[in-house]
């Protein structure tokens, strides 16, 4: 076979296409994908979806290569009950890696029965278990006009239900800023714009950290 310069051109192209393709999918190979379900605290609470420190979270993502695509199923006002109702129909629409549960703010708002939080929370570890998906849990605090007692027992059944089902815990993403009136919305449960940048950042790290330990 007589090899011309043009042939060799077309050789060299394929065999540069047929690399790239072997690298994107080993990229897409190497790619985890995690399921946001959560309340208003993740569902970019009143301002858009784009302005949300998950959707920002993924645009960084996206911009920097890295091997973690999220998928936000965050609703406000969402409860224990209502998210576990909405998780069967999600986890058939998404075949994802992870799961990360950030809910039970509204249940404890609303003065609802420790036990059927966590009976909630258990379930949706569990169903998630099932079909081999990766859980964490995220830590979610309460304001204390509630009562000791109740406010106690709310905050620490993630901690108990993490070393429970043996499951990764993540703090309350919102610690600080919580305290920073600057940086909350006026009625002082949710953090306003400026924060989901701090939020967004906070979260880069340590998501991508929780999927490649």
């Amino acid at each position: 076979m007589i090899v011309t310069r043009k042939t060799g051109y077309y050789v060299f192209s394929l065999l540069l296409v047929l690399l790239c393709l072997t690298i994107n999918t080993k990229a897409r190979a190497n790619t985890k994908s995690m399921l946001i379900l959560g309340d208003s605290l993740s569902a970019a609470y009143g301002m858009t979806l784009e302005q949300g420190w998950v959707s920002l979270t993924e645009q960084h993502y996206r911009d920097n290569n890295k091997p973690l695509y999220l998928i936000n199923a965050s609703i406000s006002g969402e409860t224990s009950a209502g998210a576990l109702r909405r998780l069967p129909d999600l986890l058939a629409e998404h075949p994802v890696d992870w799961l990360l549960i950030e809910l039970g703010g509204n249940d404890g708002l609303q003065g609802q029965a420790i036990n059927s939080i966590t009976d909630n929370l258990t379930a949706m570890v569990q169903l998630a278990k099932q079909q081999g998906i990766q859980v964490a849990v995220m830590q979610i605090r309460i304001p204390p006009n509630y009562g000791k007692r109740y406010t106690t027992a709310f905050e620490s059944l993630y901690k108990t239900l993490a070393e429970q089902q043996q499951i990764n815990y993540l703090p309350f993403f919102i610690e600080d800023i919580a305290t920073q009136s600057e940086l909350m919305q006026n009625d002082g449960i949710h953090p306003n714009q400026q924060a989901q940048a701090l939020i967004s950042r906070r979260m880069q790290q340590q998501l991508l950290e929780l999927v490649q330990d």
